[in-house]
């Protein structure tokens, strides 16, 4: 069996030997053109697996090859070498379509990085394949649409902007393109930029060593270490402070990181991917992001449609997860009735694919029988259910509420829930069919809820 061919354009010879002879120790054949004329005569003699091209040559730039190469050998990556501080052609590049790039001078370790990534783009398929547990359901047009973006966005390493409102699938948008692209074997790592406090973001993305702040008492390994060799999915990226997003510019231009506490950088190679429900130009003009690193993470923008725009697939979303739920609670799947299936097409989920999911779920386990109707729902908006106790003073309630204890309003929720659960269990002698009679209650919605507050 043939060596993988690469080939390589540069009109410097020295460049030329050095690439080739970089690529030879890998075990692979090189072929080397110092124009572009030269490199279309070899292209048509014979068939590459990766070419790599300088972006400025005698008779051309490499943003013609790429079109050259996307119209007459498509599936080829191709890589472009820029000279240093050139970034702007660098991004250029990738929106037309480049695999990757290269800055002179070149680093030879990010060299062999980016041909194996590059090689390994012949082992994926044109459609798109979904590993377990994620699963881009639906049929319409938007989502026939999306798949098919991600399978070519896949086949780069460009930073992409996930857009989209919350609970469309954005993350899982970003780990079907790791999972589609040349870093699958590698990790997957998301992090939720407003989720981490301001003191420690620069500990959390670049690591730390032992003693250097107070409670560093050991090292600790950063998220773009963790991710080297993989994809760092940044979700509310908006939401990074103005002096992180300085310091997360330069480890994305640089491709190195420092941790806190030492002065030595630490090479990473790391595929970028972020998302956020805002509009990140909005924040750019009114200074709340900078602009350059928008530009840094905004090379291929791809926008995630909001439920509202493909209803058609609710059908569907609503049996795969009313199954998932079954499955979950090792029981029989309810049937979704009519009324509650033209109820959820006439909601407007302003939460999006995550908000269909939520009232599925509460509904699996208050609805009696194996039937979900469209009161079980409980769709905002929808006539409550008349309840025995709905009619009670609302001074009554002020004075409860004043007797609340200081904790948060969930914890002292399912403190209530439960002390009756375990209540009911033992009047019952833990009879869970009896119990749930008792508390007025389904048996799958006391089953849901023994495992939701880790009762055994």
């Amino acid at each position: 069996m043939s060596s993988p061919a690469i080939l390589i354009i540069d009109d410097e010879p020295d460049i030329r030997e050095l690439l080739a002879m970089t690529v030879r120790r890998m075990g692979l054949d090189a072929f080397c053109a110092e124009s572009l004329d030269g490199a279309r005569r070899m292209l048509e003699k014979r068939r590459f697996d990766f070419c790599l091209t300088d972006m400025k040559l005698p008779d051309g730039t490499g943003l013609q090859l790429i079109e050259h190469v996307q119209q007459n050998h498509e599936g080829m990556p191709v890589a472009v070498i820029t000279a240093f501080g050139s970034i702007e052609l660098a991004i250029d590049s990738m929106k037309a379509g480049a695999f990757d790039f290269l800055t002179k001078p070149i680093d030879l370790e990010r060299l062999r990085n980016l041909v194996s990534n590059a090689l390994r783009l012949g082992e994926a398929t044109a459609t798109l394949q979904c590993p377990e547990q994620v699963q881009l359901l639906g049929d319409t047009e938007p989502m026939v649409h999306l798949r098919q973006q991600i399978v070519r966005l896949a086949r780069s390493q460009a930073p992409v902007y996930i857009t989209g409102e919350s609970g469309t699938g954005k993350e899982l948008v970003a780990r079907l393109i790791h999972a589609n692209g040349a870093r699958a074997a590698g990790p997957f790592v998301p992090v939720n930029c407003g989720a981490i406090p301001g003191e420690l973001m620069e500990s959390e993305f670049f690591g730390h060593r032992k003693g250097s702040f107070t409670g560093a008492v050991a090292d600790k390994q950063g998220l773009f270490q963790a991710a080297n060799g993989g994809t760092l999915f940044l979700d509310e990226v908006a939401d990074l402070p103005l002096p992180m997003q300085v310091k997360l510019l330069r480890a994305i231009q640089e491709k190195a990181v420092r941790a806190v506490g030492t002065e030595q950088e630490i090479r990473v190679d790391v595929r970028i991917l972020s998302a956020t429900h805002k509009n990140l130009g909005e924040e750019v003009e009114q200074g709340l992001f900078r602009r350059d690193l928008f530009y840094r993470i905004n090379v291929i923008e791809l926008r995630v449609p909001s439920l509202r725009e493909r209803a058609a697939d609710i059908a569907l979303i609503a049996e795969a997860c009313i199954r998932r739920l079954a499955e979950e609670y090792n029981t029989a799947a309810p049937r979704l009735h009519e009324d509650a299936l033209q109820a959820l097409l006439a909601y407007a989920f302003p939460g999006n694919v995550r908000e269909l999911e939520n009232i599925l779920e509460r509904a699996f386990t208050l609805c009696d029988g194996n039937v979900i109707r469209a009161p079980d729902l409980r769709l905002p908006g929808a006539n409550p259910v008349a309840h025995s106790h709905a009619a009670s003073e609302p001074a009554a309630e002020l004075d409860a509420l004043a007797e609340l204890p200081n904790v948060p309003l969930e914890e002292y929720l399912e403190g209530i829930e439960r002390r009756a659960i375990m209540r009911a269990l033992e009047l019952e002698r833990w009879n869970r069919t009896a119990a749930a009679k008792r508390l007025g209650m389904t048996f799958r919605s006391l089953r849901y809820r023994l495992k939701k507050l880790g009762i055994d």
